[in-house]
Formats: C-alpha cells, structure tokens, sequence
C-alpha cells in the first residue's frame, strides 16, 4: 500500500464512518480496510505517520470505534473483527511517535479503549474461581487494547497521565488476573471457549496463548499500582502454594506447557517484586496490609492479602511440575522462588515496621494477635533450623517481632508466659547459623531486652551464654558489624542493674577457647576500626562496674557476695580501666558518653590496686584512633555542639577540658570530674610508686580546680561543690 493508498484507506474509513454501519458487510468492509491500513502502519514511517495522525484519521476510528458496540457493552460479534483491526490501526498510529499518541488521546480514543476494557471487567464474576470464559476474538481485542495502551504511554506524560486518572492500570490488572489466574491452566486446562471450532484442542491452546500473553502485557504498568491493586498482586502466590495437580494431558508434550509454566514463574518475580517495593515506597500499602488479621473468612482487604503472603512464605515451594524442565532452566526458577520469597519477607517486615494493627491484644489467649502468633509459631517449629531453606521464616518472624517490640508492653508480652519466647531465641544461637539469621535474632533481642523486667528472664535463658557461644563476636563474623553492635547492645541492656547476668557476661566457659563474652566484646573493641563498635562495648563495661560495685550488695548472700568480689577482681584490671579511659577521651561530642566513663573509674578506683590502674590510665597517652577519630560514630549517644575543639593527648586533657567547658558540658557530668580527680588524690587511694603521676596529675588540676570551688556564681553550685570537694580529698 503507497502512501496515496494509505491515505485512500484512511478516507474509506471516515466514509464508512458516516454510514449507519447496520449490515455486516458494511462490517466487513471496515475490517478489511482497517487490516490493511494497519498491516502497511507496521511498516516504520515516519513522515506518513505523522500525515494520518494531522488527518481525521484519529477521530474517525473513535467513531467508529463507538459505533461498533451498538447498545451493547462490549462489541457485537458482528463488530467484533472490525474493532480488532481498529486497535491495530491505532496502536501502529502511535508507535513510537508521541504527537500521534497526542492526537488519539484529544480523540477521545483511548478513553474509548479504557471504557471498552472496563465493560469487559463487568463480566467478571465475583469470587470466580475458574478463568474468565472470553472467545478467541474478545481475547484478541483486549489483548489488543492493552498493547494500545502500552503504546500509547511508553514515554509520554500526557497519555501517562490521563491513563491514571481513569485508573486504567487496575482494569487491565482486574482483567488479566480474572483470563489469566497463574496456575490455572493446569486446574481448568479445558476452559470453555464460546465459539466453535473444528480443532478444539487447538482452539484451548490459542486461548491459553492469548491469556497469558495479555498478562505479561499488563504488568509492564506496575509503576502505577497501589493498595487497591493488593488482591489481584498476590494471586500468583497461590499458584505455587499446595496442593499441586499433575499436569493435564492436553499440556504433555506441548510447547504450551513450557511457556505456561515460564509465564508463571514470569508472573511471580513481578507481583514479589513489586509487592517488596510497594511496601518499601507507598505508605498506603503498608497500611492496608498491616490491619488486624481477625477476619475468619479471610475478607477483610489488605489483611487477607497479608494472609495470602504469609501462607505463601510459610508454605510455597518449588511445583513438582518443574521437574519437566531442563536441569538449568530448573535450577534457575527454584534459585528465583527463593529469591521472591526474600522479597515477600522484606515486605512483611515493613509493614510491621509501620505504625499499624498488626499487634491486636483483643484476644488475651493469644497475645499479640493472629500476625505475632504466626511469627512465633514459625520461630518455635524451626528452631532447629535442620531444613535449611527455612531459614526465611526464622529471619522474618525475629525481624518482623523485632519491628513490633518497640515498647516494654510489647517486649515483655514476648518474654512472659504463654509466649515465652526466650528459651526458642537462645537456642537458635549456634554458630553455625547463617549471620542474616543471626541478624533477625539479635535484633528482636535487643528490643527484648531494653525492658527492665525481660533481664532477669533472658538471663535465665542463658542468652549471654549463648551470644559467647555463638561466635558472633569472633574476627570472623567482623564483616556484620550491625549484629555485633545489635549483640553489644542486648549485653548491655542485660547487665544494667542484674548482677547475675554480669556474673554470667564474666564467667569463663568450660573449654575457655574463646574466653567470657565480656573478653570476646572487649577483644572486639580493641581491633574494631569502628567507633560505634568501641564505645557501645565499652559500655558494655561500665553497667558492668557499675551493677558489680552497686549499693544492694549489702543483701548478698555469703555465696553471691563471693561471686562478686570475683567478678569485680576480674574486670579490675589495666586493659578494662584503659577501656573505660579510651570511651572517656574519643567522646568529646557526647557527654552522655564521657559520664558514663567518669562514673565507672570512679568506681573501679575504689578496689584494692583500683586507683592506680585509673590513674595510670587517665596519664597514658590515647591511641592513635581516638586522637584522630573516623567518621563514623557510637550509637544511642546524643552529641553535643560546642565541645572542646583540640584533640585529648591523654584521658586527663579530656577530663580537663570537661571542666573548662561550661557552655557545652552539663554540671552533672562537670561535676562527676570533679568526683573522680578527688578520690584519686586522696590519700592510700594511689600506690606510692606513682607518686610523680599523681603530683602531675595533681598539678594539672589544681588551679582549675580551685578557680571552680572559689566561682560559685560562674559555675553552677554543684560543680563549685564538688570542686570543694576534691580540693578537700586532697588535703
């Protein structure tokens, strides 16, 4: 067809576009003129393209188009071959060519299509379990239809734009899941086609060809899904969800099958996939997903699909089906289910990340609700880890509990019976379990235990015990920093006023291979590169000192009290006091920090030798490290602006510039100095052999000293007391 052709067929067209078109060979002439024109169209030319698009050509065919149903809601089977050609005829308007996809769109064509596609949306049935029943021809022109508008959008904002207006996206969705529900062909192989046909096995396989083939079609729109589009999203979950079927003999031995079978696994990384980034991205769907699951049947919106998603993690595996395939394509698609369910797991766990219902309390037989008790059913059946491949649901139960355990009332609900959870975490602490297992553990720990009443009882479990055990603060699982802070931090938490869990943090195990857990954090302070690694260990240090030396020890039985004067003779040594001297000299920013160093060598100066391993370590000059800190910075510590500007050379410059710095340094910490500069000149506190450090010491902070105790209005009356104070000691 030559140009002048083209334009001939185009005119035809708008002549028989003023025709009543009321007999089917008037029909047949639009077809026929419409095939041609857009059979010559697939032929790339540009400037011909842009002349039919400036002609009437676009308002034409929408004429044509809506005449074409006459009263009815989709076309009349009379129509029906002519609006399949029409489709042609526009989608090849606007290949690749925006300033036709405009003029379709001023047209009113692709609002057409859209209406078209809706009307044929209206046949689904609710809740049909089987495949929509369309002919061979009605899925010619849907298919059609949504392959326009793929064209019609790709790269252009205008059409891009109306298309999500109308909410074109969800009725292709609607459309494709209701022709093509993934896995349904080997449930309904033989679906009923409308029209006959003398080959009907052939018939069964052009449908199956077309279903699928417009479903791959409507996902190249998933940008424009949102919470609404839930219910159709995790319809291919259930595809590769128990019980299977064998696959039907009209599929044995056909290329249909492999195809089939390829478009379902096709279908399951995109619904994965866009699931994940949904929830990672729209603050709706995590919404939707994260109501209360307590509807019985399963209806209530976003918390069926979450149930949906949930059984699929739980109970989804690779269809025996796929042994048919060849040894590579096979090993390919069970690598990527695995990988799908990844990013299912990642989904859930945003959604309980969110400000949500997932916890429900209506039930007190089942605290938490039907979600948290999912979670720790699966933490519960496979704590063993035995079955490898589900190591998932361990690492999306711990991290999803993790999420919702941000307050005591929630973490302690997990410790306390019935849940009980504990004693299920701590055996899942082995070494070799998978560091991203670890990861989820360690983190719901650490939620677990920032409540107070959760420590005795987490103690009781031996989690300390088995975090030393677990080697997850060996050189070797160095490259996971976050879970060795993660780790760090449960023992600190742990060992915040509970004696015993010190006494379990300090205990040296049987085979003493890797020494305490307290050793293996203070081995990991030592050669970490990182700041939030060594000053969250050295806290680790101070709740230590801090519950060892602690005021109830007076109630001590002969036997704990043994136990403590033990303990406290094992950390009262140089490497801990330079430690706590370290976390004092690299915190310049974070009194938080500096306080809690000062107060725990203030303490550890009380034990016999005590002063002396202070005093050395305050006088010795800082590391490398810390006079020349890196970027990176200690956790759950709050910076303060104005700090000292010079680099400490020794604990002391630091302690020093503490007391100078009113401005930026409160007075308790100000004042805790003062504390720590007075015991440590007191007398008999220091061994003599240190004389000369002392009297340095002494001579450095002297005047301060006395400049504080005598400016009771410059400084606040508590610093200017405890300068007094330490004045006084040393005396």
């Amino acid at each position: 067809m030559s140009s002048a052709s083209k334009h001939a067929a185009a005119a035809k067209l708008g002549d028989l576009a003023r025709l009543p078109l009321d007999q089917p060979e008037q029909w047949n002439d639009v077809e026929s003129t419409a095939r041609g024109l857009a059979d010559e169209l697939r032929v790339k030319d540009v400037e011909q393209q842009t002349l039919l698009g400036q002609s009437v050509l676009p308002q034409t065919i929408t004429s044509l188009f809506k005449t074409a149903f006459a009263g009815s809601e989709i076309p009349n089977p009379r129509s029906k071959a002519a609006v399949y050609e029409l489709l042609r005829v526009g989608a090849n308007l606007c290949m690749d060519h925006d300033e036709n996809r405009g003029h379709l769109l001023r047209a009113g064509y692709l609002d057409t299509v859209v209406q078209m596609l809706e009307n044929y949306a209206l046949l689904i049935p609710p809740a049909a379990a089987e495949p929509l029943p369309l002919s061979i021809p009605d899925l010619k022109v849907v298919k059609t239809s949504i392959g326009l508008l793929l064209n019609a959008s790709i790269g252009y904002e205008l059409v891009k734009a109306r298309l999500t207006s109308i909410r074109a996206a969800m009725t292709t969705l609607k459309l494709s899941m209701a022709l093509y529900p993934p896995g349904s062909w080997l449930t309904h192989p033989e679906l009923p086609v409308s029209e006959g046909s003398s080959d009907l096995e052939a018939t069964i396989l052009e449908s199956w060809n077309l279903r699928s083939g417009l479903s791959s079609w409507t996902w190249r729109s998933r940008q424009l899904f949102g919470a609404d589009a839930l219910p159709y999203l995790v319809r291919p979950l259930k595809a590769f969800v128990p019980p299977y079927t064998e696959t039907p003999s009209l599929f044995v031995g056909s290329p249909a099958r492999h195809a089939l079978v390829q478009q379902d696994y096709d279908l399951l990384e995109e619904t994965c996939g866009l699931l994940e980034s949904l929830s990672l991205d729209v603050d709706e769907v995590r919404l939707s997903l994260g109501r209360i699951l307590k509807s019985p049947d399963g209806t209530e919106g976003g918390a069926a699909c979450l149930k949906d998603m949930l059984e699929f993690l739980d109970k989804g595996d690779y269809p025996p089906y796929w042994s048919a395939e060849s040894p590579s394509e096979r090993a390919s698609m069970e690598k990527g289910l695995d990988m799908c369910k990844a990013a299912v797991v990642k989904a859930v766990v945003e959604v309980a990340g969110e400000q949500n219902e997932l916890w429900d309390d209506s039930n007190p037989e089942k605290p938490g609700g039907e979600f948290v008790d999912t979670m720790v059913q699966w933490i519960r059946s496979h704590g063993s880890l035995k079955e490898r491949h589900r190591e998932d649901l361990i690492i999306c139960a711990t991290l999803s509990l993790g999420n919702l355990a941000t307050g005591d009332a929630h973490s302690i609900a997990l410790v306390k019976p019935p849940v009980a959870l504990a004693p299920n975490l701590a055996q899942l602490l082995e070494p070799l379990t998978d560091i991203k297992v670890k990861h989820g553990i360690v983190g719901l720990l650490k939620h677990l235990a920032q409540a107070q009443s959760n420590r005795a009882v987490l103690g009781e479990a031996s989690i300390i015990e088995r975090l030393a055990s677990c080697q997850i603060w060996d050189e070797k699982a160095d490259m996971a920093e976050r879970v060795q802070v993660s780790a760090i931090g449960i023992a600190k938490y742990m060992c915040n006023a509970n004696v015993e869990n010190v006494f379990s943090l300090i205990a040296q195990p049987q085979d003493d291979s890797a020494g305490s857990a307290l050793d293996q954090i203070l081995a990991l302070v030592r050669r970490s590169d990182s700041i939030a690694v060594k000053s969250e260990g050295t806290r680790v240090l101070v709740n230590v000192v801090k519950s060892l030396w602690s005021s109830d020890s007076a109630s001590d039985d002969s036997a704990k009290a043994q136990k403590r004067r033990e303990c406290m003779a094992a950390v009262a040594n140089a490497a801990g006091a330079a430690a706590l001297a370290q976390l004092v000299g690299r915190s310049k920013k974070y009194p938080i920090l500096i306080n809690e160093g000062v107060v725990a060598l203030s303490l550890l100066s009380t034990h016999a030798n005590g002063g002396t391993l202070v005093l050395d370590a305050i006088m010795n000059p800082l590391p490398s490290e810390v006079i020349r800190p890196s970027q990176s910075q200690p956790v759950s510590a709050i910076p303060t602006e104005g700090s000292p500007d010079a680099e400490p050379r020794t604990a002391l410059d630091m302690l020093l510039s503490v007391l100078r710095n009113s401005d930026a340094m409160p007075a308790e910490v100000r004042s805790n100095v003062c504390a720590l500069l007075g015991q440590l000149g007191r007398k008999g506190v220091v061994g003599e052999d240190r004389a000369e450090d002392l009297a340095r010491m002494k001579g450095a902070a002297k005047e301060l000293l006395e400049r504080l105790a005598a400016d009771s209005e410059g400084s606040t009356q508590m610093v200017s007391a405890s300068a007094r104070r330490a004045l006084e000691a040393w005396a």
